[in-house]
């Protein structure tokens, strides 16, 4: 169902992409969006126990897409390392087809948000900004059903 990856003398192992869904903060998230477009959202996330998490609106074009279509593409890139001697940056990037599930249950919401918070912020900011906004937070979890990391130099 997935493709091989063709370069696979760049391909990063299980492990090292782990490595990167620990390590890196941001990634795009596409979904299946409006009229047949494609719509790729910047977003925070945390990795946990196998599977991503993110967080939002309740509402929205996200949602939206996601409830007529829970299959979606994440992607994440690091900040690249140059190698002496060498021209360009050598930047590790992983590719995610999976399966998007919109979490009913607040308190889980909540657990996700703190995870996710905890990740970006210090503890206490994050508890006080979900005493305001964990009635209205959105969670989402993401079921990995396809993953591939590959390692480039991009001179």
């Amino acid at each position: 169902m997935f493709r091989t990856m063709r370069r696979f003398r760049q391909q990063l192992t299980k492990e090292q992409c782990e490595n990167l869904l620990t390590t890196v903060k941001r990634g795009v998230l596409s979904v299946h969006g409006e009229d047949g477009y494609p719509y790729g959202i910047p977003i925070d996330f945390v990795y946990d126990n196998g599977k991503i998490y993110f967080h939002g609106a309740r509402q929205g074009h996200k949602i939206d897409a996601l409830k007529k279509d829970s299959r979606v593409c994440f992607t994440l890139y690091d900040e690249g390392v140059l190698e002496e001697g060498k021209l360009g940056l050598n930047v590790n990037s992983v590719v995610i087809f999976g399966r998007i599930r919109i979490i009913e249950d607040r308190k889980e919401n909540i657990r996700i948000a703190r995870l996710i918070g905890y990740r970006y912020d210090p503890k206490d900011f994050v508890d006080e900004d979900l005493k305001r906004t964990g009635s209205v937070v959105q969670c989402l979890e993401l079921t990995i059903d396809h993953m591939t990391g590959k390692r480039v130099n991009e001179s």
